[in-house]
């Protein structure tokens, strides 16, 4: 068995990769469009949708064309986005007046819904080191009609520098993925790598403890499947920090985070985040934490 398969196994959840189908999924863009018309255009294409019940703005299609190239989608009227994958700013949902960081942004997809939310207003600080992921960013940014995003080419470790600190933080980290997202997934990943991208995560997370304003809120989330990328690094984040606290997530789906884990015991309180199994919800694995920093 594949080592990544039977690590799984210990977590107790046992299925087979090549079975799980990821369901197809748009967010729609309602600065540009009300859901009702767009939902109608869509229909008389023969797009057949469903609203997903756990998700502000969300559905999922059958269309027999591809989505990415329509006139509805050339306007904007709505991004192509996993299900799961249109929690974290969800979750966030940031107001009109408040300061946002978005650390990794590229190429959009939680941007414009953070965007969204704020209705175009307040400001959201959008950063990402690779050039051409940034100029998905910006394409996204003015196809979806997004006028409150200031976009730097920045090491998010290094936000400091900026001289602000945020009333809420997005960090969707870089991760090491997970097979539903990317062909021989299981050939390609190592061990190491998980551990590697661990590190780089806890990094991230000092960076953003650093720049949260009291009070506010960071919501950390990947696309990762591994532990050591989730709930470790929330465990370690806990033990390090004594201002911070996790919220509970109220959202239907997924399974509460793990306390435990390959022997490991992790705090009690990470059964609040949200583990998304693909086998289980339909949807690419994903695992989401909401974090408040203490007002004193």
């Amino acid at each position: 068995m594949n080592p990544f398969l039977e690590r799984y196994k210990q977590l107790g959840q046992e299925f087979d990769p090549e079975s799980i189908k990821v369901t197809s999924c748009f967010r729609i863009n309602t600065l540009k469009i009300e859901p009702k018309e767009l939902l109608r255009r869509l229909n008389q294409r023969g797009v057949k949708q469903r609203k997903i019940p756990w998700l502000d703005f969300g559905y999922e299609y059958e269309a027999k064309f591809s989505l990415g190239a329509n006139p509805e989608y050339l306007l904007g009227f709505y991004y192509l986005q996993d299900a799961a994958s249109q929690v974290p700013a969800q979750l966030l949902q940031p107001s009109k007046k408040e300061l946002v960081l978005d650390m990794c942004a590229a190429p959009g997809g939680k941007t414009t819904q953070l965007a969204q939310y704020m209705k175009n207003q307040g400001a959201i600080v959008a950063l990402d080191t690779n050039g051409k992921r940034l100029l998905s960013l910006r394409n996204n940014l003015e196809r979806l009609s997004i006028r409150n995003v200031l976009m730097y080419r920045k090491d998010a470790r290094f936000t400091f520098d900026l001289g602000l600190e945020f009333d809420k933080i997005l960090l969707d980290a870089p991760c090491s993925g997970n097979f539903t997202l990317e062909e021989d997934w299981f050939e390609k990943r190592s061990l190491e790598e998980v551990q590697e991208r661990a590190r780089s995560q806890k990094e991230l997370l000092k960076a953003a403890i650093k720049v949260l304003d009291k009070g506010g809120t960071l919501v950390y989330s990947t696309c990762s499947l591994e532990p050591e990328e989730n709930e470790m690094n929330i465990d370690w984040l806990l033990r390090k920090y004594s201002d911070l606290k996790l919220e509970k997530i109220d959202v239907s789906m997924g399974d509460p985070g793990l306390t435990e884990a390959f022997g490991k015991t992790l705090n009690p309180e990470i059964k609040k985040c949200r583990r998304f199994w693909p086998h289980k919800t339909g949807t690419q694995g994903f695992f989401v934490a909401e974090i408040r920093k203490a007002s004193e």
